[in-house]
């Protein structure tokens, strides 16, 4: 069985927060539960691609997310995964972290919960890292896992990771190293995601369901479709009524 957990405002004391991600055997998905706000509505911010210690305009953007933020007031922000480039972290001590997220989105209004997937530049780097309990202790908006849902009442996010579907990446890496640990054998853990998505979205009685990932799965950009992901997630998909699905 998974786990299911909440996250309070900022204001509680990191003690408190890190008790309120004891496990509860209620899910096979880990859920994060995300109080909408007083009339039931949620606003949030989407960002993928950007771990660039500041450079390639991530400042300039971080800059402009706070602002919309700030107009939108947002309940939480959503990152589609690649959050550290060119080759994810070396460590949990690696400095990217505080040079590509804490240091970088400094705005009052981005001071809330990141919901946050991994990309495949992510894998090229030391995965457990990122999903390590300690970049929380250090940034308590950072909330990182494989797979898991968001349930948010009006709306329910169920993050999915990609990467491990696309067999490029374990055929032909083109001398890039990826970090399969959690991963392997590689057909188990892809079936359990699965399975798990469909329960969740077959269980789900929120008014929206939104899938989000970090690979297309159909696209008119120069990576085109991703087929492993029309073979195999699209349809569950298609079976259920969703709102988005965002990479």
């Amino acid at each position: 069985m998974g786990s299911k957990f909440g996250i309070g405002s900022l204001s509680i004391v990191m003690i408190s927060l890190l008790l309120s991600l004891a496990p509860k055997l209620e899910a096979e998905l880990t859920t994060v539960e995300q109080a909408p706000k007083s009339d039931g509505s949620i606003s949030f911010l989407v960002i993928g691609d950007w771990g660039r210690r500041g450079f390639y305009n991530q400042s300039q953007v971080a800059l402009q997310m706070g602002r919309i933020g700030e107009k939108m007031d947002i309940n939480f922000v959503v990152s589609t995964g690649d959050n550290i480039y060119d080759n994810g972290m070396k460590s949990i001590d690696d400095p990217a972290f505080q040079l590509s997220f804490t240091n970088i989105y400094t705005s009052p209004s981005l001071q809330k919960p990141w919901y946050i997937v991994l990309g495949n530049h992510d894998y090229r780097g030391d995965v457990e890292a990122q999903l390590s309990p300690f970049l929380r202790s250090m940034d308590s908006r950072w909330i990182c896992m494989r797979s898991f849902i968001v349930d948010a009442e009006i709306a329910e996010l169920f993050f999915v990771d990609t990467t491990p579907f696309v067999d490029a990446y374990f055929l032909n890496p083109q001398g890039q190293t990826y970090d399969w640990r959690g991963v392997s054998p590689r057909e188990s853990y892809l079936q359990t995601i699965l399975t798990d998505l469909d329960m969740g979205l077959r269980e789900s009685r929120a008014k929206w369901k939104i899938v989000v990932g970090h690979h297309a799965i159909k696209s008119a950009s120069i990576h085109g479709n991703t087929k492993e992901l029309e073979s195999l997630l699209l349809p569950i998909l298609e079976v259920y009524f969703l709102i988005a699905l965002i990479n």
